[in-house]
């Protein structure tokens, strides 16, 4: 494998998947959130830290951001990134907070692979303050994002349907009843919430190249990683050349629309027990 893709796991997402898909996105959800000067803001499944590193640029001497995520991999990747950010360990079902400890809670990306979705969205309004803000970004349908359905159609052909739903993970949860099915499991209305709303935002994948993107896909063990040996990835490789050429613009990037959609809420009332 080219070096370039080498490295544990949240080296190479930060390497490749942050620039190409993530990045973009730490700014939108810390907009959503009304992140401000002094506020305390929790970033649940922060992986290497896009969305916290955007929050700790809004919040100013006298607030604090806190990345919390259960992977020690990505940790020490948004370790290095910064210093100043709270980075701590620890799984998003059962958040190592008092309640009512936040004025903003946040998850970007991580939700779909939640052992206890609903749980976990339990644990997030928990240590949210009466007036707080609550946000939950998640991958949109895949048949909204062209290219990865593609990429998931050419994975069946070629592999069969175990490969191409391991690709498709990600993409679990983007549904808007299932999001709000989630949170009446969450109790997010009975626990004192209001303006609960799944909204959808269109976003941007974009990657230097073909090859480039099916090498960060082959590596990534949250989808094709170890699924694929060099023959397989080669095979592929050629065969994405031709079924994702109508992505590739005249610069040889290849770029296509990946819509997100954002679970958010408003906390008033009690703090819950």
């Amino acid at each position: 494998m080219d070096g370039q893709y080498s490295g544990s796991s949240a080296e190479i997402y930060e390497r490749h998947f942050v620039p190409a898909l993530f990045r973009q996105w730490g700014n939108i959800m810390v907009d959503r959130l009304g992140v401000g000067l002094g506020d305390r803001v929790l970033d649940v499944a922060c992986g290497t830290g896009v969305l916290a590193c955007a929050a700790a640029t809004r919040v100013g001497d006298d607030g604090c951001v806190v990345g919390l995520d259960i992977n020690p991999e990505m940790l020490a990747v948004a370790r290095r990134k910064n210093t100043v950010i709270d980075w701590q360990q620890g799984p998003a079902e059962a958040l190592p907070y008092e309640n009512g400890s936040f004025d903003r809670v946040a998850s970007q990306f991580g939700f779909m692979f939640f052992e206890d979705q609903a749980g976990a969205l339990r644990e997030m309004l928990r240590v949210l303050r009466p007036g707080g803000q609550l946000a939950v970004a998640v991958c949109d349908a895949l048949d909204h994002s062209p290219g990865y359905a593609v990429l998931a159609e050419l994975l069946h052909r070629l592999f069969g349907s175990a490969v191409a739903d391991a690709f498709r993970a990600p993409f679990s949860c983007g549904d808007r009843e299932l999001l709000l099915s989630r949170s009446a499991q969450a109790g997010i209305t009975a626990a004192g919430c209001r303006r609960v709303a799944v909204t959808r935002h269109d976003g941007l994948v974009e990657f230097p190249s073909i090859k480039a993107l099916v090498s960060t896909e082959r590596a990534c063990v949250w989808t094709l990683g170890g699924l694929l040996d060099d023959r397989q990835f080669e095979r592929l490789t050629s065969k994405a050349e031709e079924s994702l050429r109508p992505f590739v613009e005249a610069d040889g990037h290849v770029r296509f629309n990946m819509p997100v959609l954002i679970l958010s809420a408003t906390r008033y009332g009690e703090a819950s027990g």
